[in-house]
């Protein structure tokens, strides 16, 4: 494969109206067209998808920055230029297709997409990933984990000293997907604020990114972690008493959606790689490859208990400040209790 890396870790870009994050930044060399991408999917998870779009357009070289999805957001309302988009933060993209800043497309491939997959021909689903919990099987009496959250709260209540302190969850107020899974808890089911509570009674650790609270429901030092992008769990819990567990309630299912920025300096490399992502080839990649789930309907079909989280004015509602403000000081209230 040929790339190479640019920058690893964290640094500072400075854009037209300040400065974000970036994670990682790649460049994959190609001929004189440059096609600019940035993304919270990780740059070895995307790769492959890469790869196999500069075999066919080998003349295109491709820029390819990772950041949180608050700062994908806030660069493309701050001005700064990319071809395409790629969040795992529903609510941050609509927004952003919402308030002027993604380009429409029409394309024979976005025309395929169901219904419940893309929005105004702005944004668009390329992946479906159920949002689970990571349970640690021994940190459970009897080796049985609770498959509900009424059996969680349940458990978690009977034996308080057991969890305190072992139980992880994103942070709303610092990732923008943690934000999106917690509101879509509350709007859900009541049962999502009783269970806030008790885990909140329970000195619960705050994280960021999935990845951190596998790697600890694996290592012992968590019992359990709510709300995780079940895509990333498998792999890494491979060889351990770890479980996944798609709760039979309900399953959040994530759309990871991608846009053109309307003032991409090369829409049509943005479009020509979007494309790509929604052909039959590009969703065979995206799930043999990057281990994402594909667009697939008959998979929802199949399983009641998921729940598709749409792409659909319900979710500006909570993106708008004063609301947002007012469900964190709830969600704060609830989880970090003194």
């Amino acid at each position: 494969m040929r790339h190479a890396v640019v920058t690893i870790g964290l640094m500072l870009w400075a854009g037209l109206a300040g400065a974000f994050e970036i994670e990682e930044e790649a460049v994959f060399p190609g001929g004189a067209d440059t096609l600019s991408i940035v993304s919270t999917t990780d740059t070895e998870a995307f790769a492959p998808l890469i790869a196999a779009f500069q075999a066919d357009n080998p003349s295109v070289a491709i820029r390819y920055t990772v950041a949180s999805s608050q700062d994908v957001a806030g660069a493309l309302e701050d001005g700064i230029a990319f071809d395409l988009a790629v969040s795992s933060a529903m609510d941050l993209q609509l927004k952003l297709a919402n308030d002027g800043f993604a380009l429409g497309h029409a394309s024979d491939e976005t025309a395929n997409l169901p219904a419940w997959a893309k929005w105004r021909d702005q944004l668009f689903a390329f992946a479906q990933e159920p949002v689970v919990i990571i349970a640690s099987s021994s940190a459970f009496k009897e080796g049985t984990v609770p498959r509900t959250r009424a059996a969680l709260i349940d458990r978690l209540r009977d034996d308080p000293e057991r969890f305190a302190g072992k139980i992880g969850t994103y942070d709303p107020a610092r990732s923008g997907a943690g934000y999106l899974f917690a509101t879509q808890d509350a709007r859900q089911s009541d049962t999502s604020w009783r269970l806030a509570e008790v885990v909140g009674g329970l000195n619960p650790q705050l994280f960021t990114a999935s990845g951190d609270m596998i790697d600890r429901v694996r290592s012992g030092e968590l019992a359990l972690a709510y709300n995780v992008l079940g895509s990333y769990a498998s792999a890494r819990l491979a060889g351990s008493d770890a479980v996944v567990i798609e709760a039979e309630d309900f399953t959040h299912v994530l759309l990871r959606t991608a846009l053109i920025p309307a003032n991409a300096e090369r829409a049509d490399l943005g479009a020509q790689f979007l494309d790509f992502l929604l052909s039959a080839e590009g969703q065979r990649l995206v799930e043999e490859e990057t281990g994402l789930p594909r667009i697939n309907e008959a998979a929802l079909a199949a399983g009641p208990h998921l729940r598709p989280i749409r792409l659909d004015p319900g979710l500006l509602v909570f993106a708008d400040p004063l609301m947002r403000q007012r469900f964190l000081n709830e969600w704060t209230a609830a989880v970090v209790q003194p």
